[in-house]
């Protein structure tokens, strides 16, 4: 037994489900491990929090870990994705008087950019949850593939995921790509409608992964152990269709997300937790990820790529904690 006190960060979001569900369902004390969740407000702190040791591990973007490690932004910290917490809850909503719903191709986006620039009006401003995440590779993918020039044709800025829907609303954003339950809560408040989805744009593209540093993961191999059986418990529970009514209702309480069951249980619906072998890593998600930083001009060409991502999205230590 790990009799260990554990300070693990998490944003409100549906897939921090993993994390929420090992602690409220005593999956991680069945462990031996005495976790205390802390909720951040944004990645930001999640990043510089991991980096100056103030947490022992945390959910994060999936790109994040990679960025980290290679030093992008800032001093170069290692770190380890074991596992991964959930895929498919990005979603590109826009502003429901745009009239973008269903826009999957990205095409009528390019036709209202293209009809704005004419009658020299303002550029559409769309919001992202950090700069090396998923969703603004998601982003910036969409718009290219209807034409649009993510760079030059519309502004990108970055906002934390629970303030989406109120920026939407407000008309700070038209238009965001963020995980669930905020695109379900802009819908359901009727400022929002969805316009594409993850698997519209990129089928299993990695979103969210559980990170700890190297130094950690060495250090602490017995409780990293301990902490993927749980998670991996957690995760299968999760996505279980018999338990999504208590999750959802879990997820809703204050101290998690805090948004009502019925949100969180539309946004359930896009999202992929376990089934599939969907926690275990994959560097091939790393390579990915990498070529998006690149496409994006966040990084050059590495020719370290595929062992930088085999580094950091290794299943090496899943595969010991789980079989």
């Amino acid at each position: 037994m790990n009799d260990l006190a554990l300070k693990l960060g998490f944003v409100p979001l549906l897939d921090a489900a993993g994390l929420v569900i090992a602690e409220a369902k005593g999956f991680f004390a069945a462990e031996g491990l005495n976790v205390e969740l802390v909720r951040e407000v944004s990645w930001a702190t999640i990043r510089d929090k991991m980096a100056l040791g103030a947490l022992d591990g945390a959910q994060m973007l999936a790109p994040m870990p990679l960025a980290m490690t290679l030093g992008v932004a800032g001093d170069p910290v290692e770190m380890v994705a074991p596992i991964m917490l959930g895929s498919g809850g990005a979603t590109v909503t826009t502003a429901s008087r745009l009239g973008l719903a269903g826009d999957r191709s990205g095409e009528k986006l390019a036709r209202l950019v293209a009809l704005r620039r004419g009658a020299q009006a303002s550029e559409l401003t769309f919001g992202v949850v950090f700069p090396f995440s998923t969703h603004n590779y998601l982003l910036r993918l969409w718009m290219a593939r209807g034409g649009v020039d993510p760079d030059t044709e519309v502004r990108i800025t970055v906002a934390p995921p629970p303030r989406m829907a109120e920026l939407l609303a407000g008309g700070v954003v038209e238009g965001f790509c963020a995980g669930q339950p905020w695109s379900a809560a802009a819908v359901a408040a009727g400022v929002g409608e969805v316009a594409a989805r993850a698997d519209d744009i990129a089928p299993g593209a990695p979103d969210k992964v559980f990170t700890v540093t190297r130094v950690f993961a060495d250090a602490r191999a017995g409780v990293l152990t301990s902490m993927l059986r749980a998670l991996d418990r957690a995760l299968a529970w999760a996505e279980a269709m018999d338990n999504r009514a208590e999750l959802a209702a879990i997820l809703a309480r204050p101290e998690y997300v805090g948004v009502p069951a019925e949100v969180l249980a539309e946004g359930l619906g896009d999202l992929t937790l376990h089934r599939g072998g969907a926690a275990r890593p994959d560097p091939a998600h790393g390579a990915w990820l990498l070529e998006q930083m690149v496409r994006s001009g966040q990084i050059g060409v590495r020719a370290d790529a595929a062992d930088v991502a085999a580094r950091v999205l290794s299943p090496a230590l899943y595969d010991a904690a789980v079989a």
